[in-house]
Formats: C-alpha cells, sequence, structure tokens
C-alpha cells in the first residue's frame, strides 16, 4: 500500500509530530506509515482522512502486491 500522507502534510505545512498529536498516534508511527513499513488501521486510515479533509482513497492506494 502506497500513502501521500507526507504531500498532504507538506500541503498543510505541519511536521510528523504535529500530525500524530492530531491523529493520537506517536510520531514513530507517522514515519513508519510514510516510509511504507505501517499499514494503519482503518479507524486510523479514516481518521488522517479527515484531518487532510481528503478521501481515504487519495490517501491511500492499494498495490498489486497487496493482493497476493
Amino acid at each position: 500500500m502506497t500513502n501521500s500522507i507526507k504531500v498532504e502534510r507538506a500541503k498543510k505545512n505541519i511536521t510528523q509530530a504535529q500530525l500524530a498529536a492530531l491523529a493520537k498516534v506517536s510520531r514513530q508511527t507517522i514515519n513508519a506509515m510514510e516510509l511504507g513499513k505501517y499499514v494503519p488501521s482503518t479507524v486510523l486510515a479514516l481518521r488522517l482522512a479527515q484531518i487532510f479533509e481528503v478521501e481515504v482513497s487519495q490517501l491511500f492506494t492499494l498495490e498489486e502486491s497487496d493482493w497476493e
């Protein structure tokens, strides 16, 4: 799964730490998601989409390898 969290953060000019506080997770969780090392729960994905005011599908994209 790929995501555009880093791009959306840049648009809103917020740091990983600020996003983490808004999403009620650790900065390390945000970093891991941006690096593609962590797939968020549905609740966290929805929360992030609300923070960025985008659809979940605009923030997260399934790759073909995610179906295997």
